[in-house]
């Protein structure tokens, strides 16, 4: 089970899962490639003239463990809409999880750039009634299709609730009807009454 996964509660199943966009990476990969090319250079001139270029090589392990910093974090965050919440994890080891319930979602406000728009990513803002307030998604990959998704399981969420609870409304309507016969028979209800609030009853079925 991956530590996604353990997350998750009973019947909770993951709708879309993404990540920030590669442009988080491509700005580390591109400066540390750089930096690590004028290394190579550096200790072949350093070879050259002194000899001392392996000492020289081994400063390439600083542009490269740096790069590989920066896209461990970024493979390690992970945005997940599921059936229930929209859950944000990050670290690499020591993790970080920050949940909204669907339900207390109150607003979803997204930002792009023209930049963003072209290569696909933007920000979101999820405003909710907790005491976070606000929880916000930096340059996520598809942003446009997260938030849509993230609003059509809402609606989704609101309208199981919505039918679940007439549901059980529906269920309790046997058990109402027996209690008011019992109370017929003891003689609280008329016949009268007890045939009116039977077909009250009955009509909410």
């Amino acid at each position: 089970m991956s530590y996604i996964e353990s997350l998750l509660a009973e019947n909770e199943k993951i709708v879309i899962q993404t990540r920030q966009h590669w442009i988080v990476w491509a700005k580390s990969f591109f400066l540390n490639a750089i930096l690590l090319i004028a290394i190579v250079i550096l200790a072949i001139l350093a070879t050259l003239a002194t000899g001392l270029g392996v000492v020289v090589a081994f400063l390439a392990l600083i542009p490269i463990g740096a790069f590989w910093r920066t896209y461990l974090d970024w493979w390690n965050e992970v945005y997940l809409v599921t059936n229930r919440r929209v859950i944000q994890t990050e670290g690499i080891i020591n993790k970080r999880v920050i949940d909204s319930s669907l339900e207390k979602i109150n607003d979803v406000v997204l930002r792009q750039s023209f930049l963003g728009r072209i290569f696909d990513y933007g920000d979101i803002e999820i405003l909710t009634a907790s005491e976070g307030g606000v929880n916000r998604l930096d340059k996520i990959a598809s942003p446009v299709k997260f938030k849509t998704e993230m609003l059509n399981q809402k609606e989704a969420l609101g309208m199981d609730e919505r039918f679940g609870g007439r549901a059980e409304r529906r269920a309790d309507i046997p058990a109402l009807i027996a209690g008011l016969d019992a109370l017929r028979q003891r003689g609280i209800l008329t016949d009268a009454e007890f045939q009116q609030k039977k077909t009250e009853l009955l009509s909410k079925m």
